[in-house]
């Protein structure tokens, strides 16, 4: 999974701007001051998305750093200084690019997306039984073609393949495509799982890709391993 490390002091940015980034597919870790940030870049985040104005050490020069220890990971600046000289200076400290606040969050997580695709070494080629996932351009393969899904089905199928082999309970997929706490029925997750099966060319009753596991959830099979 894509792991980003978001940088922002400002709840009312951070937290919308998080939950938007995890619907997206992304591992985001969140922290409020530039020395925070400074030592959560150790575990190598695939992007960082950093405020200028942060406390303890701005955004410029948590920056700078990060260049200077050799770190190579994408860096998106957010400011609420709309300035040239700001955007020069931020480009010079080694950003990668730049976003002034207020912004619109399409165009943000357009921007984290490029980024991502500029950055992301060359793909290796993968077998999940012919089915494909590219997960930054939210499309999805069978034996070569491309299926038509919706944003739910997408979001659903990202997370069992995530956990590829392993049981996903039906609680972790009500909150991780949902964005719910399940309190009894999961109707709408069988539809879509129906769905998404039918989308697939699965057969319940001897899958290739969905098995149902009965009063648990759902596992994605590893190839040759299904029924």
């Amino acid at each position: 999974m894509v792991r980003v490390l978001l940088a922002e002091d400002d709840t009312a940015i951070s937290d919308p701007l998080a939950r938007a980034l995890r619907r997206e597919g992304y591992d985001v870790t969140v922290c409020d001051d530039g020395l925070a940030a400074l030592e959560e870049a150790k575990s190598t985040p695939d992007l960082v998305v950093l405020d200028i104005g942060l406390p303890s050490l701005d955004g410029l020069e948590v920056c700078r750093r990060l260049r200077a220890d050799g770190r190579t990971a994408p860096v998106l600046m957010l400011t609420a200084r709309a300035d040239e000289v700001d955007t020069v200076v931020g480009l010079d400290a080694g950003a990668d690019d730049y976003v002034t606040k207020p912004f619109r969050l399409a165009e943000l997580l357009a921007r984290v997306r490029a980024l991502l695709r500029r950055s992301a070494p060359a793909p290796t080629p993968s077998d999940n039984g012919g089915l494909r996932i590219d997960t930054q351009a939210r499309r999805v393969f069978v034996d070569g073609s491309e299926l038509q899904l919706t944003a739910k089905e997408f979001d659903l199928l990202r997370v069992l393949v995530r956990e590829q082999g392993k049981v996903v309970g039906r609680e972790q997929l009500m909150r991780e495509v949902w964005e719910t706490q399940w309190f009894g029925s999961t109707k709408t997750l069988d539809m879509h799982v129906s769905v998404l099966r039918r989308k697939l060319g699965d057969d319940a009753s001897r899958p290739r890709f969905i098995t149902t596991v009965r009063g648990v959830g759902f596992r994605f099979e590893r190839p040759g391993d299904a029924a």
